[in-house]
């Protein structure tokens, strides 16, 4: 930081001596101060509409053309997880969750939908009271399964664009938390008190609520940048009990 601060202080100290030797030389050579100071003052008042296109108005262009970028580069990340982890996960989760029919019926994506239906879609996801039923035999398969998925998630969190993600993070650590939970109960995960039964209960509705709003996010994104994707995300809707990939 102190390097930093020095080499803008050098910078500005050298370009400030060379407009004053700029300016010298102007009046050794043409001993003309009234014409120095019309061009000061003209150059002064255009600094501040300057200062106004290129700082403020051409870098938030460009700062906003690079976010953009930055975001369509991270959906392909997330669809990459969706393909690889998260459609299998998302079923695994819903198996735990109950009541889930009035849910389910307001994810069932269709073609048709427009940003409306994905609105009151990410509306229901975030009202829904995620109850959960924990077995412990689903817990061990879970378990298993982010076991085996583990090193594709970590090589995700490598990805530094995901900081432009909030939602996104925030989802895989909750999932990398649960897989942690639930990895270090060893063999005692089929034989837990109720109380700790409780607890990744909470760990649980976590995951679930948080994967299920980022797949409506995902598929809302494919709807109006891919549709091709799209079509085949409708088809293959993990919260959809007759999804099939075969187009009927």
């Amino acid at each position: 930081m102190k390097k930093s601060i020095s080499w803008t202080v050098s910078i500005t100290i050298i370009l400030i001596f060379a407009s004053s030797l700029t300016y010298t030389l102007h009046y050794l050579i043409f001993r003309d101060l009234h014409h120095i100071f019309i061009y000061m003052i003209g150059d002064f008042g255009f600094l501040f509409l300057d200062v106004l296109l290129v700082i403020i108005l051409i870098e938030r262009l460009l700062t906003k053309r690079e976010k953009e970028m930055i975001l369509k580069k991270l959906n392909m990340v997330i669809g990459a997880f969706f393909s690889e982890v998260g459609l299998e996960l998302l079923k695994r989760l819903s198996e735990f969750m109950i009541g889930t029919d009035a849910l389910k019926e307001k994810m069932l994506i269709d073609t048709r939908w427009g940003k409306k239906e994905f609105r009151e879609a990410l509306k229901s996801a975030k009202s829904f009271s995620y109850e959960i039923k924990v077995e412990p035999l689903k817990l061990a398969e879970l378990r298993n399964f982010l076991h085996e998925k583990q090193s594709f998630m970590l090589r995700l969190l490598e990805n530094p664009n995901l900081l432009e993600h909030e939602h996104f993070t925030d989802f895989l650590w909750a999932v990398f938390h649960l897989s942690e939970e639930l990895t270090l109960r060893g063999r005692e995960l089929e034989n837990l008190p109720q109380s700790d039964y409780e607890h990744l209960a909470g760990d649980l509705k976590r995951a679930c609520s948080l994967i299920i709003e980022e797949w409506i996010a995902y598929t809302s994104h494919l709807k109006e940048k891919y549709p091709f994707l799209y079509s085949l995300a409708v088809r293959i809707n993990p919260l959809n009990p007759s999804a099939s990939p075969i187009v009927r």
